[in-house]
Parts: C-alpha cells; structure tokens; sequence
C-alpha cells in the first residue's frame, strides 16, 4: 500500500508538465531509453531532463538500469516506467486534480464555482449538525476531524489550524479551486448552524503543512 508521503511525492512529482512529458515519452518506449534520448525526445537540455528524471526516480515513477558496456568510462544509464497497477485511491486523486484544472481555466481562476461547490458538500454533513447553536466551534471541529483536518482550535484568535489536509497535493497543484471547496464547506457549515459566514477567511499553506481559518464573524462562539 503507497504511504500517504509516497502518494505526495508522486502528485509533486506529476504536478510539473515536462516531468509527465518524460514520463509519458518512457511509457510509450519500446525499450529504456538514456537521458540523451528522452532529452532529443521532448526538446529539453539533457542536464534539464536528468533533472526530471531523478524527480520521477525519487517518486518511485521510473527506476534505472545500467547497461554494461564492458567500456571505460561514464556508465550507460536507461530508465524505464515502473510496472505497478495504479492504485484506486491515487486514480480518485488524479480525477480530482483533472476536474480543479479545468475549474481553475475560469477568469476568477475557479474561486466562485468551488465556493458554490463546497456549499454543496456541506449539506451532506448538515444532517449531522444540530443547528442554530450558540457556539459553532464543537460541531464545526467534529465535522472537520472528520473529514481528515486534524482541526486545532487557537482560541486566542479565534482561528482554526488545519495541520493535515487530506487533498494537500490537489490543493497545492490548484489551490484556488481546492481551497476555494473547502472555504466553501466551513461557511455552509457555519450558516446551517445558524450564524453569519461572511467574514471567515482561509489562508492557504501558511507553513508547507499548515492552513489557517480566521472565524471572523461576530457571534461565532460564546
């Protein structure tokens, strides 16, 4: 089973367009073909397509073999693909990204329709939620917990940390729509609880593994 920082790795990985060019022109292959070859093949330095290659080695996308020559000199290294089946949940993952690619083509890079979109989503959870409440915070952390946030309450100013986004490599491949959904989410949350959602705001990747939400509205808890 791929590790959580595997699945990353391999969303960096493809998240750059010449590293799915070589790794597509290697797929196609008949045979391992050298970095010269890969280089000649999509129209890149062979300094810049080593590059690549070692990214998608470090992914666990490709793996090197060195053919021996018996010659003196630098060793003839080959890559190839790795055979492996893809996983259901990396597929789920992909499918994500190729919808937010095409969400963010909008003029406002996707914001408003994944804004809507995360309205939506927050229905599912408002059966869940006993609204109006007087306090937010309980229901709103259980819903995000849930979900796979790991929300941490910062009640000095009346933020919400999110250390562990279960989309991190989506979001960071597309954050304006990625985020933008999840954005969405909390403010249906919060209006189906009964309060004003107007003023939360997300901050996206504060840190590389943290993202903040300002509750800014008044009212939000006691």
């Amino acid at each position: 089973m791929i590790s959580t920082d595997q699945r990353d790795a391999r969303h960096a990985a493809l998240a750059s367009e010449p590293r799915r060019r070589v790794l597509g022109l290697l797929t196609a292959a008949a045979e391992p073909l050298d970095a010269v070859t890969v280089a000649a093949g999509i129209g890149l330095h062979v300094t810049t397509a080593r590059f690549h290659l070692e990214q998608l080695e470090a992914a666990g996308l490709v793996e090197r073999q060195v053919a021996r020559s018996g010659e003196r000199g630098r060793p003839h290294v080959l890559f190839s693909p790795v055979a492996a089946p893809l996983p259901a949940d990396d597929a789920q993952q992909q499918l994500t990204q190729a919808l937010a690619s095409v969400i963010g083509e909008d003029a406002d890079r996707g914001r408003a329709r994944s804004v809507r979109a995360g309205e939506h989503w927050s229905a599912q959870y408002a059966a869940g939620v006993d609204g109006p409440v007087t306090d937010v915070m309980p229901p709103l952390l259980r819903v995000l917990a849930e979900i796979g946030f790991e929300p941490q309450l910062r009640v000095e100013d009346n933020t919400i940390a999110l250390p562990a986004c279960p989309f991190r490599a989506e979001a960071r491949a597309n954050p304006d729509v990625v985020c933008s959904v999840h954005l969405g989410l909390i403010k249906g949350l919060v209006r189906e609880l009964g309060h004003d959602a107007s003023g939360i705001r997300l901050l996206p990747f504060v840190q590389p593994h943290l993202c903040l939400v300002e509750m800014r509205t008044e009212g939000l808890a006691n």
